[in-house]
């Protein structure tokens, strides 16, 4: 039914390797059972394949920095998988029976269609004993306990049909606005884009960025990071999950009329707005618009 690929860390970090050890996992005990890729020759890769017996696909695109290319990723993973649906994820996000709830319902509503949401962020410092029937359970409760959704600008996973992206920039993976145009291209190809928020709880373990030569400052304001956002062609080509065309709720699949929608097309009319009146402002001498911030 689904295949999930990722692109893991080095499991070099102990706290690395446990969550990313807890995240594998947990998508192995998904049901229909998906096929599992996992791409990079990152220290610790090769052996979790063997060990769960996931494929494993070491030799991938890198840019100058090393940093993995999300377009040679897609590609390979779209040619590789066996199945037509498939699901891009951040290797330290547990998955669990809601979401593949979540795909088999979207799926069998809409043909061409990319499905997000927002994660759950919670501490986790140990290995999950998945071997526990109540692991999922208790999970849930810690969760909603100690735990807290990031808003709709975080976006940890991709749900999509074969085909849907092509031509994909050359974006560093693990750096800003991928995300983003990854949504908004989907926009563009006229595919219905579900925010699954509201039934699926995607666990996202909380984490340092200390496998980030420089740190969290890099990931957000480096110079991958505005390579990045300079590939996307800018602000216009940055969409968030409260962009989404529809929002999968206990009771359907129905369209997003939410407040954070229209929020959004209000914010995208008052960015236009001065992006055009610009040049006429600076003939003034008027460096702001009375409208807003730039």
């Amino acid at each position: 039914m689904l295949t999930i690929f990722a692109c893991p860390k080095p499991f070099t970090d102990p706290h690395i390797a446990i969550i990313q050890r807890n995240a594998i996992t947990s998508w192995t005990l998904l049901r229909p059972k998906p096929e599992i890729i996992l791409f990079g020759d990152e220290e610790g890769v090769a052996e979790i394949c063997r060990e769960l017996g996931l494929r494993h696909v070491p030799e991938i695109a890198r840019n100058e920095f090393g940093t993995p290319l999300l377009n040679d990723i897609f590609e390979k993973a779209q040619n590789l998988a066996t199945h037509e649906i498939l699901c891009y994820v951040n290797a330290d996000i547990i998955l669990m029976s809601d979401f593949m709830e979540a795909v088999k319902r979207v799926s069998q509503w809409q043909d061409r269609f990319l499905m997000v949401g927002q994660r759950w962020d919670v501490d986790i410092r140990e290995l999950i004993d998945f071997s526990e029937s109540c692991w999922e359970h208790r999970l849930r409760e810690h969760v909603q306990r100690n735990g807290h959704q990031k808003p709709p600008s975080w976006v940890d996973y991709f749900v999509f049909k074969k085909g849907l992206f092509s031509n994909i920039p050359p974006f560093a993976l693990g750096r800003t606005t991928f995300d983003n145009w990854l949504i908004w291209k989907a926009r563009i190809n006229r595919a219905s884009v579900v925010d699954a928020s509201l039934v699926v709880i995607a666990v996202h373990q909380n984490h340092d960025y200390s496998h980030v030569p420089g740190g969290e400052p890099q990931v957000w304001q480096g110079e991958e990071a505005k390579r990045n956002y300079q590939l996307a062609g800018g602000w216009t080509h940055c969409y968030i999950i409260a962009d989404a065309t529809h929002r999968l709720t206990p009771s359907g699949i129905r369209r997003n009329l939410s407040p954070e929608y229209f929020g959004r097309r209000l914010e995208m009319i008052r960015r236009s707005l001065i992006d055009w009146t610009r040049p006429i402002r600076h003939r003034l001498g008027l460096k702001r618009p009375h409208i807003g911030r730039a």
